[in-house]
């Protein structure tokens, strides 16, 4: 399984994520409204490197930053609302990208589905 197909698995296993392109990479909605995260397989603008954007919650991305900046960083455009760069280049630890996965998850989906996803 390739990088885009490992990481779609990820976000379409919770409630009522759906996915279409946007700016031309692979994103996640929820609900298909608001968007939960971006994938850059090849790169974007001077990060030329495959890279998600995530959305996170309070603080999270200082925290994740300070932790590995090699591995976080604040993405352009929205890193000034909390969301997270996770270099997907090298190793790939998929237990934590799967956590800032639900992570970016809980941060956006209503509470009713944010149950839904506890109640399994």
């Amino acid at each position: 399984m390739d990088l885009v197909d490992r990481v779609r698995a990820i976000f379409l296993a919770f409630p009522e994520v759906t996915e279409r392109p946007s700016h031309g990479a692979p994103t996640w909605f929820v609900r298909d409204k608001k968007s939960i995260a971006t994938l850059w397989a090849d790169g974007h603008h001077d990060d030329d490197f495959p890279h998600l954007w995530a959305a996170a919650p309070l603080g999270a991305q200082q925290e994740l930053i300070a932790i590995n900046p090699d591995r976080y960083f604040r993405p352009p455009y929205v890193g000034h609302r909390g969301w997270v760069g996770v270099r997907l280049d090298g190793e790939i630890a998929w237990d934590e990208l799967a956590e800032i996965a639900e992570d970016a998850y809980r941060v956006i989906a209503p509470k009713s589905l944010v149950a839904k996803l506890d109640g399994r």
